[in-house]
């Protein structure tokens, strides 16, 4: 099972607010095998305690601690929003969901942070025009 797919991508989302993009990247988690419904309100409690906006536009919601346990499989989704949303008083346009089986977040989360603080990549980001296109710039910047 490949990390991301086409499959766990949405382009263009248009949500009202952070817990329905929550939503939306946890369910591409859960259709995908990922992790079960459960893991989902675990984001969302998760983005309860504190804000899990990284910068640049980029939010990256996942469980929290003890929801690491529910994790069937290492996936990211990716949910580019047609509109900014508020998370936590900043503008999120891009939002990663994540699930990491062990100790993978941390490389994970790594070389994700490299490819979205390229402001060229994350331009590209925002602007692919099609699931196929963003999977390849992910393949090619988590490389």
């Amino acid at each position: 099972m490949s990390i991301l797919t086409t499959n766990t991508i949405i382009l263009n989302a248009t949500v009202a607010d952070k817990f329905e993009a929550i939503r939306l990247a946890g369910q591409l988690l859960v259709d995908a095998g990922h992790v079960p419904a459960a893991y989902v309100d675990k984001m969302i409690e998760r983005e309860q305690v504190s804000s899990t906006y990284l910068g640049g536009g980029l939010a990256m919601p996942h469980g929290t601690n003890d929801s690491k346990s529910l994790i069937q499989s290492t996936g990211i989704s990716v949910v580019v929003l047609a509109n900014e949303v508020d998370f936590g008083g900043e503008a999120a346009r891009l939002v990663i969901g994540l699930a990491a089986v062990g100790d993978e977040h941390l490389e994970l989360l790594s070389s994700l942070a490299v490819l979205v603080s390229d402001e060229d990549d994350m331009e590209r980001i925002l602007n692919a025009s099609s699931k196929e296109e963003l999977l390849r710039i992910f393949e090619e910047g988590m490389e």
